[in-house]
C-alpha cells in the first residue's frame, strides 16, 4: 500500500475540516452548559494539568504552554493561588522570579476534574467498542500532536510526557 494521493485524501481532509469546528463548538458548549449549572472556574483550573504534569514553570511559560495571553494566565493563576490549589516558590535559577507549583489540595481538585471528565467521556462513547476506543485515542492523540508541532512553544510530545500525571512527585522540576 503507498502513500495516498492527493486527490484521494481530500474528501478525508475536507471531512475533517468540517469536523474540527463542530468539535470545537460542542466542547464550547459543554463548557458553557458547565458554567450555567454552577461548575467551577474551569479556565483557572484546567492550568493544573500542565503545572502536575511538567512542573513548577514560571508564569510567563505557563502561558506559553498554554498558547493563551499573560494577561488572562495571571487572573487565573491569582485565582488559583487564592484557593490553595498553586503556591509561588522563589525560582532557584533567578531569586527575583516565581514558579508555579501545584499544592497537594490543587493535585486533589485534578483528580476530580479528571474523574468527571472520565465519567462523562464514560457516557458519551459508551455505546463504542474496546477497539473502537483505543484506535480513535492513538489517531487523536496523533492528531493533536500533529497541530502540537506547528505551534511555535510546544514544550513537549505527547510521547514524552509521562501518562499520569498526578503520580509524579510534588517536586518534579521539568522546565519546557
Amino acid at each position: 500500500m503507498g502513500t495516498p494521493t492527493r486527490t484521494a485524501r481530500e474528501p478525508g481532509l475536507r471531512s475533517l475540516g468540517e469536523q474540527l469546528p463542530r468539535f470545537m463548538r460542542l466542547i464550547h458548549g459543554v463548557k458553557n452548559q458547565h458554567a450555567a449549572e454552577g461548575g467551577r472556574d474551569r479556565a483557572a483550573h484546567v492550568l493544573l494539568f500542565p503545572l502536575c504534569r511538567v512542573g513548577p514553570l514560571r508564569q510567563s511559560a505557563l502561558a506559553d504552554l498554554v498558547h493563551a495571553d499573560r494577561s488572562t494566565v495571571s487572573r487565573h493563576v491569582t485565582a488559583l493561588v487564592e484557593q490553595g490549589l498553586v503556591r509561588r516558590d522563589a525560582d532557584h535559577t533567578d531569586g527575583r522570579a516565581s514558579v508555579l507549583v501545584i499544592t497537594d489540595a490543587g493535585r486533589a481538585q485534578l483528580e476530580r476534574l479528571r474523574a468527571e471528565r472520565e465519567a462523562y467521556l464514560r457516557d458519551v462513547t459508551a455505546d463504542w467498542t474496546d477497539d473502537e476506543l483505543t484506535t480513535f485515542t492513538a489517531l487523536f492523540d496523533r492528531l493533536l500532536d500533529g497541530i502540537a508541532a506547528t505551534l511555535p512553544s510546544e514544550a513537549m510530545p505527547s510521547d514524552q510526557m509521562p501518562t499520569d500525571p498526578l503520580t509524579l512527585p510534588a517536586d518534579r522540576t521539568l522546565t519546557p
